[in-house]
């Protein structure tokens, strides 16, 4: 099918990147984006300041397709969403010409004339990427070769902490996000909760402990599934991302300030509505009370409905790709201590398809742009018949100063790393690395 192109589903960083490497190896691209412009999902958290420097973020035939148009790449510095955007991704995505279409909602991917069930002539018939645009007309883009890097961004996590929905947690959708909040102003003086213990969870702690401090009477409370809180803190001094190192550090002390507060091994169970204010009760049977609003941030998961129609696997406890997810589990790994995943470990059973950046994690973590665009690099050169190249790993990633793994799920101690000590905040003991 030399005629055909390859289709890129998502004009995120990834998917800019892998149309990049396409083009410089003369190979016929198309990227198609729901979005109005690229990068529409960054755009949504672009007050976020990324813990990830310039010179990670940005992919090498992005920056030398770039460079013609008299395009400097930044230096130095830590960007936000919307200085990625408006500094790198804006700018390829327009270097990239009408390769990128906008508007456009994939809602299908299959072979011609074949559903997942047939198996001959599978190979060598073209994939049909189904489509609808902005006006609700649908349409179909033959290809050669599908190169998923759709995202998770649409696929929240609930707060409930089976997977499912919490008892009330739709009926309460009013009074729960599950975005990193900008302006929080108009919570002062109110009971906030945050559920989670990423990154994501850790940038709202923040945000919201800034207006404790400025209104009295803000309250700050912090749920946290495990049993202890000492990975929410990082590496430190041993992070080799500054920025990374210092999320963990100012969570530390807004907790020992007393400004917030956590508690620990809290599942919820059920949100309870009770006059405009909210009442979180955990699986053991704890109630929080007087919530005016939650921030669940409880990471996200892949959609793979529109791949219903073709052949694909994915690993059973992480909804990543099999191939790669041994190598990214995060009760193993940190985003440090992952290896390089190239095309031989993103292939799917369907010849042709490939699932890369965030969505080839599934539920994991710990990814990084850097992971991404090592991918990218590699599945462009496998396409390109360069197999030598798409072997080779070219990925270097800076440390976490996490050894790995994030311990017992349920053990207060919990991790590898060294032993925690315990602060007393008020009448509430607090575990920490």
């Amino acid at each position: 099918m030399p005629d055909l192109p390859v289709v890129v589903i998502g004009a995120g960083p990834q998917g800019l990147a892998a149309a990049a490497h396409l083009t410089e190896r003369g190979l016929d691209v198309v990227v198609v984006e729901r979005g109005a412009t690229a990068a529409a999902a960054v755009s949504e958290w672009g007050h976020v300041r990324l813990f990830s420097a310039w010179p990670e973020l940005t992919d090498a035939a992005a920056r030398r397709l770039l460079q013609p148009t008299g395009w400097v790449a930044p230096a130095a510095g830590f960007p936000t969403g919307a200085e990625w955007v408006s500094d790198y991704l804006a700018p390829l995505a327009n270097a990239l010409g009408d390769r990128v279409r906008y508007g456009v909602t994939v809602t299908g991917v299959a072979r011609r004339g074949r559903d997942k069930v047939v198996a001959s002539g599978r190979k060598s018939t073209p994939f049909v990427v189904h489509t609808v645009d902005q006006d609700g007309q649908d349409g179909r883009i033959l290809a050669s070769t599908v190169i998923d890097a759709s995202g998770t961004w649409a696929q929240p996590n609930p707060a409930g902490a089976d997977g499912f929905p919490a008892v009330g947690e739709s009926a309460a959708s009013d009074l729960i996000s599950y975005r990193i909040p900008d302006d929080v102003s108009d919570l002062a003086g109110s009971h906030v909760v945050v559920v989670g213990a990423g990154h994501s969870a850790t940038h709202a702690v923040l945000r919201l402990s800034e207006l404790a401090r400025r209104e009295p009477g803000t309250r700050v409370t912090w749920l946290l599934r495990r049993g202890s809180a000492t990975n929410v803190f990082g590496g430190g001094a041993g992070d080799e991302l500054p920025e990374r190192a210092a999320l963990g550090s100012r969570a530390r002390k807004v907790i020992d300030a007393g400004i917030v507060e956590v508690i620990t091994g809290f599942r919820v169970a059920e949100f309870a509505q009770d006059a405009g204010s909210l009442t979180i009760v955990a699986e053991d049977g704890r109630e929080i009370s007087g919530v005016a609003q939650i921030f669940a941030l409880t990471g996200f998961r892949p959609d793979t409905s529109f791949l219903r129609e073709v052949r694909i696997d994915l690993d059973g406890s992480l909804d990543a790709v099999a191939g790669i997810a041994s190598e990214i589990d995060p009760n193993i790994h940190s985003c440090g201590s992952v290896g390089a995943t190239g095309a031989r470990q993103l292939a799917q059973p369907e010849q042709g398809l490939f699932i890369i950046g965030a969505k080839s994690y599934g539920r994991a973590p710990t990814f990084l742009a850097l992971t991404g665009y090592e991918q990218v690099r590699s599945v462009a050169a496998h396409l390109a018949g360069d197999h030598e190249a798409a072997a080779r790993d070219e990925l270097v990633l800076p440390d976490t100063g996490v050894c790995g793994g994030a311990g017992g799920f349920d053990a207060e101690g919990g991790g590898c790393c060294a032993a925690p000590a315990v602060l007393q905040i008020g009448s509430r003991p607090v575990t920490v690395g």
